[in-house]
């Protein structure tokens, strides 16, 4: 879907027996050019009938963290200790809110549960995310709250140099209000999980709901460790090297053992893993085949939500029902299309966008 596609469908959502003219105040646009894009979707299939029905579609459901990041870049190499010329730029971040606009903007049906303030940063989030397409009725927004910020500041290569985070308000979201969406959760085609949520809510969430593909984004080596009691409960687990390397205490020499580390994972429970190993690429596992694939040739901008828009390209694939080995690829083309822009979600994510690095990468 196109983004002015998603705008719309985000609208439908909302209230299925808007008329056009108001959508068409509402996203600036003429009352026409509504009504063709509504066409669009009915030919897609996405609208059914009068009243702006939705058809039944599957859907994922999120739930992990939203930010508001705030990223330093300087104008040229970072001098530490000392006032560096550059730039600094807002945007709506975190990792569960990174990967479920990427997902969206992919075309998949998808579902946020979060918590955000009541405050600025925090209507900024919600209102970003619904623009987006992405379903924001299971998140909170708490009046005696503050929004999560995510400050980080990039080297002269655009890397990360440092990051500073205050998440404080997740820990609000607790086994009660899981409970409160239990039923959404049975539903989900896949849920994703990321590693910020409190122990609590990460017990419940990977005990309770084995029986949907969970997908789980570890974070950091910090983080990752919560969930080594539940691997169990785990489809698809993204981790790093060095988080893989904790998790399982087991240390490679080289990249010829990384089937050994994967198959430890395997024997924990995990069906699918995804060994993340920077710029050489990715290592896939997923029981039955295994490979390394190496990283797409890219002039990265900034290295921030790559990790995020690979986790959503793979849970698109899986949804698409496309093989490990698609789904794999396709997930390194869209982290290829995030690191090519200075936001941490490159407004231009699109599916159409992702096959357009596949197909340039294999010429």
């Amino acid at each position: 879907m196109t983004e002015r596609e998603l705008e719309i469908l985000a609208l439908l959502k909302q209230d299925p027996l808007i008329p056009q003219q108001e959508l068409a105040d509402r996203l600036g646009i003429s009352r026409s050019a509504v009504a063709g894009h509504i066409m669009n979707l009915t030919n897609k299939g996405v609208i059914r009938g009068k009243g702006y029905i939705l058809a039944e579609a599957k859907y994922a459901m999120v739930i992990g963290g939203a930010n508001m990041d705030i990223l330093g870049r300087p104008a040229s190499s970072l001098r530490v200790g000392d006032s560096n010329p550059g730039s600094v730029s807002c945007s709506p971040g975190g990792v569960g809110r990174n990967i479920a606009e990427n997902l969206a903007r992919l075309g998949s049906d998808t579902r946020l549960m979060t918590a955000v303030g009541k405050d600025a940063y925090g209507q900024q989030i919600v209102e970003h995310c619904q623009r987006a397409g992405i379903d924001m009725k299971p998140s909170l927004q708490l009046s005696d709250g503050v929004t999560s910020t995510y400050l980080s500041v990039l080297d002269g290569d655009s890397d990360m140099h440092v990051a500073i985070n205050d998440m404080a308000i997740l820990e609000r979201l607790g086994v009660e209000q899981l409970k409160s969406q239990q039923e959404m959760l049975k539903r989900a085609s896949l849920a994703i999980i990321d590693a910020n949520l409190s122990e609590a809510a990460l017990a419940y969430l990977l005990s309770n709901f084995a029986d949907i593909p969970l997908f789980v984004d570890t974070v950091s080596c910090a983080k990752a460790e919560k969930i080594k009691p539940y691997l169990g409960a785990v489809h698809t687990l993204k981790p790093n090297l060095k988080e893989a390397e904790q998790l399982s205490g087991i240390s490679i020499a080289n990249y010829g053992e990384l089937p050994v580390l994967a198959n430890w994972f395997h024997e924990q429970g995990v069906k699918r893993v995804f060994l993340s190993l920077g710029i050489d690429g990715v290592f896939y596992s997923d029981g039955e085949e295994q490979a390394h694939i190496p990283a797409i040739p890219v002039e990265m901008v900034n290295a921030n939500g790559a990790g995020d828009a690979f986790l959503a390209g793979l849970a698109h694939g899986f949804m698409q029902g496309w093989s490990t080995r698609q789904s794999t690829e396709f997930a390194m083309a869209a982290a290829v299309v995030a690191l090519s822009d200075l936001a941490t979600i490159n407004p231009n994510m699109s599916e159409i966008s992702v096959n357009r690095v596949i197909k340039e990468s294999l010429c």
